[in-house]
Order: C-alpha cells, then structure tokens, then sequence
C-alpha cells in the first residue's frame, strides 16, 4: 500500500518532467556536425550531437559549389550555393563585394575584428568572450552550419590568454571548410578530435606573427586537407612556407582572387592553393 502511495505521489513529478525534456532537448540541442568526428586516441571522449530539422536542411545540399573570394591579410569571402555570405575574421577595413550574412572574429589584433561592425550583418560571431569563458557557436544560417573550436592567444607581453581565439568550421554544401584564424600554438588531441575532418583549410602563413612555419606546417599535415589555402602573409616569402612540405603535397599559384570549388572538384592530392593577393 505504501508503494501504491508512493508511486501516485511521484505521478506528478514524472508529467511534469515527461513534459519538460522534449522541451529542454529542443533548447540544448546542437545541430549535427558532418566533420566532426570522433578521435580514436581519446576512447572515453564523445562528442554528443543532435540533429535539428534546420541543421539537416542546411547540409542537405552536397552537390553545390562553394566560391572563396581571398579579400586581404585573413579575410576570405565565402557565398554558399544558397547565397549565404560569409566574411572571415572581418575587420572593417578589407571590403567584400557584398554585405555579409555572416562574419567571424578573431580577438588577437585589431586587424582580425571590429566592434562597429557593418549594420545589416544579422551574425556576428566573435571567437573569444569577454568573460574569459570558451566561446560556444553553433549557427545555422540558410545552407551553412558554423562552428568554432576555441584556441588560445599569445598577448603583445608573451604571456598566452585562454580560448582568446576560435578556429571556425563551416559545413557547406558537403564541405568541411576550416579557417585557422591567428593560431598562436599546435593543437591538442582534443581541438584536433572536435575539429574532425576539414577537406579546405585556411592557414597563415606569416612564419612568426602566428607560429613558426614548421610548427604551422605540422598542423597543415595533421589535418590533411584537400584544399589549403594560405593568408596573413606578413614579413618571410610564401616559398618559405612552402618548402615546408614535400612532395605528397601540390602547389599551385592562381592568377584570380578567387576559387570556386565542390564536393566533387576537390583535389585526389592535397593542393595548397596560393590565391592571387596572398
């Protein structure tokens, strides 16, 4: 009898939470990353993703072609095949042809964000936060998922400052495109596993201001992108950069800013890509 009182006792208590988590799951929910993968070298780490209907529709499209405009020092210009525009590391001085949809920051010099942003911009993603915490992005706009994976900064004094940096991940059209922002240290097992797969990746290439170019080079290698295309190329000549990787690597000079790329046009070998302005 004393169970049967219980049990209609704690009735309410069930409804209410049976009402509760669909509600709670649809608020903490994260849209399904299809770059992401799991890292074999750390077996007890998952990473728990949660498909929304509007994440699947805006990586349903895997038959589009990106185009990648290289606008100056780290700012590239992404337009989805859904007319999503995407400024990296935007700072208000390096135009792009158009208004953005969305922009992200990097908070390690002035020439890497803007707090007066362009009006319009409907995303604003900055790669720190001014509390310290880990900066968190999992944006859905039209047919691209963005996310970021924080990185730590090294200050003007030397002394490095935690998650000052994002590296952001773009999932369009089928691709994993990775913007390595001013990365100023190697990456962990655990940035390299929540980064997952990247097929183009955006690198610096300035051998110094970021990291040193074997150390940048390692990075670039781990990776193994298909695609690598070099920015903030300040001071060192880009052969510097290049003579970094041997031969299971291509190199290609374009005479155009830009590059228009797809699922299907991505290189057998990995290319790295110098755009025209680099």
């Amino acid at each position: 009898m004393q169970s049967i009182r219980f049990s209609l006792l704690f009735l309410p208590f069930v409804l209410l939470l049976s009402g509760l988590l669909p509600a709670l799951a649809q608020e903490t929910a994260k849209p399904a990353s299809q770059c992401q993968m799991i890292a074999q070298a750390l077996p007890e780490v998952v990473f728990a993703r949660f498909a929304l209907p509007a994440a699947e529709l805006a990586q349903a499209q895997a038959d589009g072609t990106v185009r990648i405009t290289y606008i100056g020092h780290s700012t590239f210009f992404i337009e989805t095949p859904g007319g999503i525009r995407i400024a990296t590391d935007y700072n208000g001085w390096y135009k792009p042809p158009s208004l953005p949809t969305v922009v992200t920051m990097n908070k390690a010099h002035s020439n890497h964000y803007t707090l007066s942003p362009q009006p319009g911009i409907e995303h604003v993603l900055h790669g720190w936060r001014d509390d310290g915490a880990p900066a968190d992005h999992d944006v859905v706009a039209g047919d691209a998922y963005i996310r970021n994976v924080p990185t730590d900064i090294r200050s003007w004094g030397g002394a490095m400052e935690e998650n000052g940096n994002s590296i952001f991940i773009f999932e369009i059209a089928g691709l994993c495109i990775g913007h390595l922002g001013h990365l100023h240290h190697e990456l962990t097992e655990k940035q390299y596993a929540e980064i997952g797969r990247l097929d183009i990746l955006m690198v610096p290439v300035d051998g110094g201001l970021t990291m040193g170019a074997e150390s940048m080079s390692r990075v670039v290698e781990r990776l193994r992108s298909a695609l690598i295309l070099p920015m903030h190329r300040r001071g060192p000549p880009i052969d510097r950069f290049l003579t970094m990787f041997d031969e299971d690597f291509d190199v290609s000079f374009a005479d155009t800013a830009s590059v228009e790329v797809s699922i299907r046009s991505l290189p057998r070998r990995p290319t790295i890509l110098v755009l025209k302005g680099v």
